[in-house]
């Protein structure tokens, strides 16, 4: 008797796959599963060829008939918790969500729970089948805005590959210190940190990495930025400003100590010392619709603390006036100790 989940699903391997070992074909015949995913029901003896078990390194020739029994099963001992969520688009195939900041988006040995992942649990508990309930990027805890959340399995995958292939959009607006003159690129690869591992880093040994830039306000010594990611490194946009020397405001881990410009206000004074996050929202999502291709795109306003921030560097740029602009980048900063 067959498990309740079990889907069964056939194809019949064609002639121009032969000579391809069993696991490269069944990457071709089921492009919906990852290759991880067909080489594990592989192994557990859930693909039969001809009605045989065959091994992963046997070779097709064309013309068998492939049965592949897809069984879901929970991935994880994850709790489902009644946490609100801000749910912008749904439908069978995937979720969109706008995120808070504080909300860790996966649980981990600091926080096991009141998670992003245990709030979608509760709000779809068949996503406890997926890899990750299906979250497929992720956004540090105090980053504030979309993220998409797969809910079968071919989502996932038609995801992860967009995201592999740099073609799933996702733009970020963030505040950061002194004033970049132009937009531009970097391209530095980012890892762990050598000696602090908490930390990552712009380091010979990191993972490729490529963020750009373009500059939407100037201040007197902030800039307002737009950035889009081609890869997804852990802390990129934070650790590629930073390695700029243009650290967002309020990053308790990049930022460095918090800097005034002088003579500013009490009010932008007390802004900045109270932006305890990182000024970083991810404000526009773009993707192809896993079911329908259809493209796709959401945007989320700024959070009130970022609006409330850029209102205050707007009117301390107008208390300057307007020969500000020949002293740009020239400032000597007021560092403050927290």
């Amino acid at each position: 008797m067959h498990d309740e989940s079990e889907t069964r699903l056939e194809q019949i391997v064609p002639d121009e796959l032969a000579g391809l070992r069993l696991d490269q074909a069944l990457a071709r015949l089921f492009p919906d599963y990852s290759r991880s995913r067909l080489a594990a029901w592989l192994k557990a003896g859930r693909v039969r060829v001809d009605g045989a078990i065959w091994r992963a390194r046997d070779k097709v020739m064309g013309g068998e008939r492939v049965s592949l029994a897809v069984v879901l099963e929970a991935e994880g001992d994850w709790r489902p918790e009644p946490i609100p969520l801000t749910v912008v688009y749904e439908d069978a195939e995937l979720l969109v969500i706008d995120k808070p900041a504080g909300l860790v988006v996966h649980p981990a040995a600091g926080n096991p729970t009141g998670t992003l992942l245990n709030a979608l649990l509760h709000h779809d508990p068949a996503l406890a089948k997926l890899p990750r309930a299906g979250i497929v990027h992720r956004l540090d805890k105090d980053t504030t805005g979309l993220l998409v959340v797969a809910r079968t399995l071919p989502a996932q995958t038609a995801l992860v590959n967009q995201l592999q292939a740099r073609s799933l959009l996702r733009e970020y607006q963030a505040v950061v210190s002194g004033v970049l003159v132009a937009g531009g690129t970097v391209e530095a690869p980012v890892g762990r940190h050598p000696v602090q591992r908490k930390r990552m880093a712009v380091t010979p040994g990191g993972k490729p990495a490529v963020t750009h830039y373009r500059v939407v306000e100037r201040y007197r010594a902030h800039t307002w930025i737009r950035c889009r990611l081609e890869t997804g490194r852990t802390h990129q946009i934070r650790v590629h400003m930073a390695h700029l020397q243009h650290p967002l405001v309020g990053d308790p881990v990049y930022g460095g100590r918090l800097r005034l410009p002088p003579g500013c206000s009490e009010s932008l004074a007390e802004t900045l010392r109270g932006f305890r996050r990182q000024a970083l929202h991810a404000g526009r999502l773009g993707l192809v619709h896993p079911e329908s291709g259809e493209e796709m795109e959401w945007h989320s306003p700024l959070p009130e603390d970022m609006r409330r921030l850029l209102d205050e560097l707007r009117e301390d740029e107008a208390r300057a006036g307007s020969d500000t602009d020949e002293d740009e980048g020239d400032w000597e900063w007021e560092y403050v100790d927290e």
